[in-house]
Order: structure tokens, then sequence, then C-alpha cells
């Protein structure tokens, strides 16, 4: 890995200006806050919030990193809560105007937490979302090296994450450290904000021991970052040894209680009660109050000297992680308090800091006067940190019909697959930017044929060991032209990857189409990263398969049911469920064209593993006709079965359409002459009956092409999900309805059963019928 030349140089000679840097940072995050909550017209009295304490904690890790070690191609995730920190620094770095520092969390404003799309200045990576913004810069890595490998421009540079330490008991942290591929990622660079406190507490426990070992054992660079200068040199005068092992040996709840003591409270406590006590007290006698006071709070993550020693010792062969102790609350009057999370200072704990750091209050987004050295600074600073703007290929046409028209039996899970390969023979331009993504379900998710002819991506080439077996069907042949990622099980992983390499039509000027497949009934442990993918500007589709009850044999424990409805709701998705295998196609051509591109959306395809007869799907022979059938899938739905005088609408989903077509035919048989409907996305045809009534931008034709007035029939509706999924249908004519799906969990057994247990087989379909036409 290659980073950007040349590194800015690490020298002592301006930390007094640096300092001076600093503390108007400091001055800045607060007031911020200050502003939105104190003097900004609130008249609803609602809580604003914002986060003084957790800013004051990484005030001088972002100085530093900002104005001494940061390139212009580096990438930084920002943890939430210092926001205030970030927007400090674009204001005095030129980037902001002032008039911007008075908008924090008000609307059109500066966000709560950074952002990428809604900021003014866009933040590299959106956090918020707490342990997801941490684990973004893995994947950016990831999808910068992708782009390097197969266009050539991904360009340098280090990727950084600032991550509080509460942040680490979130799982998808160890997730993402642990997984097999982040080992080789030595860009990814982190820093710990180590205050020992979370929201509510304290953290009663000394967790940088274990922290160290669980990054180290996972092969990361630990480098840790734990006292500043006056401590070090307090250790090294008689009694400094004894020192350094009762502060080492502390509690955080007694060390930080330290903080708020008086000098002479100081020197009473800090001996202890230890065989290395009178060493101790005798050390802290001939020190003086402020230097005693100043040295308690000396920890490394405040101390420009040991930050920057850390980070000359980056290995850029492995991920680092700067662990650096720090005070939650540092320079502020709020300092090491366990219920300062949310604590604003008052006002006359505010005017204290703007005279420690001198500021006029009254003028508070002040900058340096031109000339100065901290100006000197922050101008260098800026031209080294200004990015050009980057090239931008357009977003491949995708084709939206690949012109073959499947026979035979098929499940909509292998048309996946046969789709790629078709489209990559039939488009190569849109196939080369394909990209498939799976959490070591591959070969059960029918990507086999996929990953057989396109290889699986690696930064480097690597030795197929099986490539000689004859018994060998799955071949794992990895390099740097591959098209598929491999990560190991862990769906937060997945769509983290995918919303990342969804992002690099905006990062980098390259679009790819991410594709990422995973079990269905996992869709929802992945949402919530997903969903932050989406709304940080990731475009990607999510493949669920297999999905429902219908994979009966599998038992309860995989059969999803609330899946449909996930994508329904799912803001900035399409969502498509397609009943056969050219349905599929044409919903992963219109989702792939989608993205990629300003403007464009993530989609969730939800396929199935049940085989059905594609003779049901009576494709239309004509030219004309077919694009029409074609442009109703993938605008929601399209009428598969007519009958001149119907007395009931039978609208079915995804794997369900066979028993609906075999319930018409029997409905006809006892009189009532059946339509049937194949909906192919709820979300899509929820937003036509929306902009119906002007409540939405969609357009309603399908609507009146689907469900006419003329055929306002009693209305079944049935899909392997749960009901309410497509229960808003017959709100669009005001019919009767009955609406069939799954409300419990299931059990293993043959699909006639399963189907039978939860009332989704033909009798029930016929059922319903008769008892809103009877």
């Amino acid at each position: 890995m290659t980073l950007a030349a040349p590194r800015p140089p690490a020298t002592g000679a301006d930390d007094a200006a640096l300092r001076e840097i600093e503390q108007r940072v400091l001055w800045l995050a607060t007031a911020v806050v200050d502003h939105a909550n104190r003097v900004r017209p609130n008249p609803t009295g609602l809580k604003v919030g914002g986060h003084q304490a957790s800013s004051a904690s990484m005030v001088t890790i972002m100085t530093a990193l900002w104005l001494e070690q940061l390139s212009a191609e580096d990438r930084v995730s920002v943890k939430p809560h210092a926001s205030p920190v970030l927007h400090a620094l674009e204001f005095l770095l030129g980037q902001l105007d002032a008039s911007w520092l008075t908008t924090l969390r008000a609307f059109g404003g500066l966000q709560s937490y950074p952002s990428r799309l809604k900021d003014p200045v866009p933040a590299d990576y959106s956090t918020g979302s707490v342990g997801i913004g941490a684990t973004a810069p893995i994947w950016g890595a990831l999808a910068r090296r992708y782009v390097n490998t197969q266009f050539g421009a991904g360009g340098t540079g280090r990727q950084w994450s600032l991550v509080g330490d509460a942040e680490l008991d979130e799982g998808a942290v160890w997730e993402a450290v642990l997984d097999p591929m982040v080992a080789e990622l030595g860009e990814v660079n982190w820093i710990v904000d180590l205050n020992r406190q979370s929201l509510d507490r304290v953290v009663p426990t000394m967790g940088a021991t274990r922290l160290q070992g669980m990054f180290t054992a996972a092969g990361w660079q630990v480098l840790t970052v734990k006292y500043g200068a006056l401590l070090e040199e307090l250790y090294t005068r008689p009694g400094g040894p004894e020192l350094r092992d009762r502060i080492d040996g502390m509690s955080n709840a007694e060390y930080q209680r330290l903080l708020r003591r008086t000098a002479e409270e100081v020197r009473r406590e800090l001996p202890g009660g230890g065989p290395g006590a009178a060493a101790i007290a005798g050390l802290v006698d001939g020190v003086a109050d402020a230097d005693l006071l100043a040295a308690v709070r000396n920890l490394g993550g405040h101390d420009l000297s040991a930050l920057r020693t850390a980070f000359a010792q980056i290995d850029d062969t492995r991920p680092t992680v700067v662990i650096a102790y720090t005070l939650k609350g540092y320079g502020l009057a709020t300092e090491g308090h366990p219920q300062n999370h949310s604590a604003l200072l008052t006002e006359a704990q505010l005017h204290e800091l703007a005279a420690r750091v001198d500021v006029d209050p009254a003028q508070p987004w002040a900058g340096f006067p031109a000339g100065s050295r901290p100006a000197e600074l922050l101008a260098a600073a800026a031209a080294r940190l200004a990015r050009p703007a980057a090239g931008s290929a357009p977003a491949p046409d995708v084709p939206a019909d690949l012109g073959r028209t499947p026979s035979g039996t098929a499940t909509t899970q292998a048309a996946l697959g046969r789709t790629l390969l078709d489209l990559n023979r039939a488009a190569p331009e849109v196939g080369r930017r394909v990209v498939t993504v799976s959490p070591d379900v591959s070969s059960s998710t029918n990507l086999g044929g996929w990953v057989n002819k396109v290889g699986v991506w690696s930064h480097e080439d690597r030795r197929d060991w099986f490539a000689d077996d004859a018994e060998t069907i799955l071949h794992w042949r990895e390099r740097p032209s591959g098209q598929h990622v491999e990560l190991g099980i862990a769906e937060t992983n997945l769509v983290g990857a995918i919303g990342e390499l969804g992002a690099t039509w905006s990062r980098w000027g390259q679009p790819l189409l991410p594709i990422g497949v995973l079990y269905d009934p996992f869709v929802e442990r992945a949402l919530e990263p997903w969903s932050f993918t989406i709304y940080a500007g990731g475009q990607s589709l999510l493949v669920g398969t297999p999905s429902g009850v219908t994979l009966a044999p599998e038992g309860g424990a995989h059969q999803s049911i609330t899946t449909p409805s996930i994508g329904l709701e799912q803001p900035g998705c399409l969502t498509y469920e397609p009943a056969f295998a050219l349905d599929t196609e044409w919903c992963v051509l219109a989702a792939l064209g989608q993205m990629g591109r300003p403007g464009g959306q993530s989609a969730y395809l939800r396929l199935s593993t049940r085989p059905v007869d594609q003779a049901l799907a009576a494709v239309p022979a004509d030219g004309a006709a077919r694009e029409r059938r074609r442009r109703q899938v993938v605008a929601g739905a399209y009428p598969l079965r007519r009958v001149p005088r119907p007395a009931v609408t039978l609208a079915a989903m995804g794997a369900l359409v066979p028993e609906a077509l075999a319930a018409a035919e029997r409905l006809d048989g006892l009189g009532f002459p059946a339509d049937v409907v194949v909906v192919t996305s709820p979300g899509l045809l929820f937003r036509a009956a929306q902009a119906r009534r002007g409540l939405d931008d969609a357009s309603p034709w399908v609507l009146d092409s689907v469900f006419p007035a003329d055929r306002a029939n009693p209305l079944v509706t049935v899909l392997d999900g749960h009901p309410h999924t497509l229960a808003f249908l017959a709100g669009l004519r005001g019919v009767p309805a009955a609406h069939l799906g799954v409300t419990r969990f299931g059990q293993s057994g043959d699909l006639d059963s399963v189907y039978r247990y939860h009332g989704l087989d033909v009798d029930s379909v016929v059922g319903a019928a008769l008892d809103l036409v009877d």
C-alpha cells in the first residue's frame, strides 16, 4: 500500500502556536453547542443537545491530526459527539463560513453528527450510529483498493477512525476488526479516545489492557499514548516509579475523582495507602500546586509531543490502533464529572473559558489575526489538505432487457447468477463494474457460476491449491482482477462493504455496482448498518435469499417473516420480490440502473429457492407486449391472469404466485372467475398510491394499469411474509379484502405441510376468496 507523499513534517517548533489553535478549537466547539442551546431562539422548549465534554476530549487529537498529520488523500471518520470540533477546524481552515457556526442542530444547519450528504462541508464519513461510523473507513480502504486494482483510480491515503472508547462495546466493531481481510489493510488507523466515561457513568474497570490484547490478537499494531511530558518527567524523579504504579493501579473512578479535587486534597489522596505511599508523598510535596494539578491532567491524548511520537511509529503494513488516554471535558469546568456527557457550561463558566483562551465572548467566532503564527499554520494546513476535484466516469447505461426468455423449471435465486453472467456477455462495460460481496455464502446463494467466471478479488495473486482437483466445482481464483469479495460470516461487515463500494462514484469518480448476497432472515440483522450506509450516500443492491417459510425443511430459525415490509419501509431503497426468472432479471437490471450516480438509490431483492415452472409466467411473445410487461414488473405489479367478468382478484407476490394461479382455476370451476395480479414491489405500489393523493412524487400510472376501476372486485392478497405488507392494496379501490401471510414462527416440514400450517395453500386462498364473494 502506497501512501501519499510527502508526509507533513512532524516537529515541535510550533507547539506554542499549535496550543493556541487547540485552545481556540476548544472554545469554538464549546461555544457552538452553547449558542444552539442558550442563544438561538427555541420557542418549543425542546432539548437541542450537543456534547461539550465529549468534544473536549478530542480537541488535542484532532488539532494534531489536521495541523500535522493528514494529507489531502486521507479520509477521517469523526466520532459522532465530536462534530463541533470538526466544524471548528473547518471554520479555522477556511472551509466553513462563520455563519454556519450558529446553526448546529437547526433545520438545514450543521447536523447533529458528521454527515456526508447534509453538512455544508461534506464529512468524509457519516457517523452517528454507534460502531458503524467507526468501521466505515475499513470498508472505505477496501473499496479504494478495489477501485485501484480495477480502474487505477483510487488514489492513496490513510483511512482514520476517531473512536470513543464506549463505542468499542459494539459487536459490529469487533466483527470488522476480526475479519480476515482487514489484517492486510495497512492504511487503516484508529485512534481510541480513552476517556473512560460512557453516557451514564465512569466506566468501572480498566479496559486498556484488554483492548490492547484484543487488537493485537487480530493482527493490529497497538500504540498506547498514556501519559504526557509532565507526568513522564515526574516519573524520573525519586518516588516516580511508585507514582506510576499508583496511577496505573487506580480504578477509573478514583482517578476521575482526583480531577475534581483541590491541590491540597490531591496531595492527601494521591499517595494512597500502599507500600510506595511515603515515596509518593515525598515526591508530590516538592511540586507546586499549579504544576501538580496540571500533572494529574497530563494524559497522552492531550499532549502534542506524545501524540506526534505515536503517529511517527505507525506501521503502514498492517492496521494500527492508537489508544490515547484522555479526559472527558478536558479544559472545561465539567472536566471528569461522571454526569458531564450532555452537560452545558453555565454562562459564568463559559466566560471563564473565554478569558482563559483569550477570546471576547461578544465576538465568539473570531479567527486569528492575519500574519500571526497560528494563522500561518492554519493556512499551510489548508493548502496541504485541499483536495483537487476528482474526475468522474459516468455511470454505465444498464440494459433494460437481455432478450432471453427462461423456460423449464427455475428458481429466482438461480436467476440472479444467470442474470449476472448474461449481463457480463451482453454489456461487458456494465458487467465490469459489478462487484458481488458475500459473508461466506457464495455457493449456497447460487453465485458459484459467477464466481467461477470473474474470480475472487484480492489485492495480490494467490495460488488456488485445488485448481487441479477434478471434484472441485467452485474455483477459488484470487486475483486483483476478481469481481467477488468474500468476507467472514458477519452481515454487518457485508453491508458496510457494499455501502462503501457503492460510494466510490462520489469519492473517486469511479462508479461500481455492488451486490451483497446473504440469507434473507439475516437482513434484519444487517438492516441498521445498511440503512446507515444508504443515509451516507452508498448505493448498493442487497439480495436476501433464500427467503420465507418456502424453504420449509430449514425450519423456523431460517424462515423470514417481516423482511417484505422492511423493504417497503426503508427510505432510499427500491424493493423487489419477483416470482419468475425473467422478473428477476428485469428487477436486477432496474436496480443496477439506479446505482453509481447522483440521485441514485439502493435496492433490496428478496429471492426464493422454490423451483417454479417458468411457463406460468406467460411472457408475451410480441415485442411491444413484452416491453409493457417489463415496465409493469419494474413499476411494482402486473396482471398475469385476466378474465372477462372477474368476481375476485388474487394479488400474490414471489413464491406464492403458483398457489394463486391454482386457486384461480379452482374458483373458476366454482363459478367465481378470478383475476391474478403479480406484485413485484409493494414499496413502489405504496408510493404510487401516495402519489395519487399528492403525498409522493412517484408516478401512479401502474395502479390504473394493474388495478383499474372497472375491476374493483373483492381482493385476496397472499405472500410468504407478514400479510400487512400488502394490506394497503384494498384501499386503492375501497374493496373488501382478506390478507394471507405468515404471522407466527414456522417449523420444519415439506412445502405442502408448511403452507397449510400458515394458511398459504391453495385451499386457504380459495376459502378466503369464497368468504368475500359468497
